[in-house]
């Protein structure tokens, strides 16, 4: 409905047709020359006043405003513009609006999906610079505006990682965290520790019932009876239990670096959350030919409290009229 709103633009003549129908032709003919004119019947005339004009602009403006309604028009008032997204940082993104004189709008959520939105309110030579670290969705995004993603250069966030090792091994697992080096720092802890995030079982024993992390990694998987009929999945088979999420393998511990790097991508992969991937700098080019979101709406509800408005309206003086 809303590329062929002017369709339904002819709907509009029904109210003065209807109007028009009611008026009556009157024929004043003098009583002196009455007999020598064929006989007809008499005719009234009916003369419109006020309440019929105010009446049929009201009805002419409830209709306007349902085709509107149904329309949902989106009117061009946005030029230049930098969306920024939450959590960049303030002075170098006041730095980029200043250096490009555009306007600002503040995005809470991600601006791409937001613009996409929106974009029916932009003019159509308006350019848009967004600003932060945008997730780049799978597909790469089309829009009818030149859109330019520019990210400030981020270090990788420090993390630490708490490691409880219980084994006779316990030499060929430490070289494991020993191994990786940049942001990420393992800890190796004792099994006593409060909140171990990873506890590596590689003993015949069970372990202590208070012993609790989100993973483990079992070498021995005769103390843990949940894995007897655990899922195999790639060489690891895995379990749920109360302590937490079991992993085994009958390779580990691994054996050479290419082992072990495969063990860190499956715990990165397959235990934490996917990490989104940032999309680069990069100027998206106008595409005449991408659709256009379905909009906000935003006017829709200003709307039905105008047709509720002309509609009351018009029914009182529909009423008045009548008495």
């Amino acid at each position: 409905m809303t590329s062929l709103w002017w369709v339904a633009l002819p709907v509009l003549l029904l109210p003065i047709w209807w109007h028009r129908q009611k008026r009556e032709r009157v024929k004043a003919l003098p009583l002196a020359t009455a007999r020598f004119l064929p006989r007809s019947d008499p005719q009234q005339q009916r003369v419109w006043q006020w309440v019929d004009r105010f009446l049929l602009l009201l009805r002419c403006l409830l209709l306007a405003c349902l085709i509107a309604w149904l329309a949902d028009p989106a009117i061009p008032w946005r030029g230049d513009s930098v969306l920024v997204r939450a959590g960049t940082d303030p002075a170098w993104a006041q730095q980029q609006v200043d250096a490009s004189g555009f306007s600002r709008i503040d995005v809470a959520g991600d601006p791409l999906v937001w613009f996409g939105q929106h974009e029916r309110e932009w003019l159509g030579d308006a350019k848009v610079i967004v600003l932060g670290a945008v997730p780049m969705p799978a597909e790469k995004p089309r829009f009818r505006h030149q859109v330019e993603l520019r990210a400030k250069p981020v270090p990788l966030a420090k993390s630490e990682h708490r490691v409880a090792i219980v084994s006779k091994r316990a030499g060929e697992w430490r070289a494991l965290f020993a191994a990786p080096a940049g942001p990420q720092r393992y800890l190796i802890v004792d099994a006593t520790d409060v909140k171990p995030e990873l506890v590596i079982w590689d003993v015949p024993e069970a372990p202590p019932a208070s012993l609790r992390a989100p993973l483990w990694w079992v070498g021995d998987a005769t103390a843990f009876p949940e894995l007897k009929n655990a899922k195999l999945i790639e060489g690891l088979r895995y379990a749920d239990s109360a302590r937490g999420r079991l992993w085994t393998s009958a390779k580990w511990p691994p054996k050479d670096a290419a082992a072990a790097r495969r063990l860190f991508e499956d715990w990165q992969r397959l235990h934490y959350p996917p990490v989104p991937y940032i999309a680069a700098p990069q100027v998206l080019a106008a595409d005449p030919s991408a659709p256009l979101g379905s909009g906000t709406r935003a006017l829709r509800d200003m709307l039905t409290m105008a047709l509720i408005a002309l509609f009351v309206l018009e029914r009182i003086v529909t009423y008045a009229r009548k008495r």
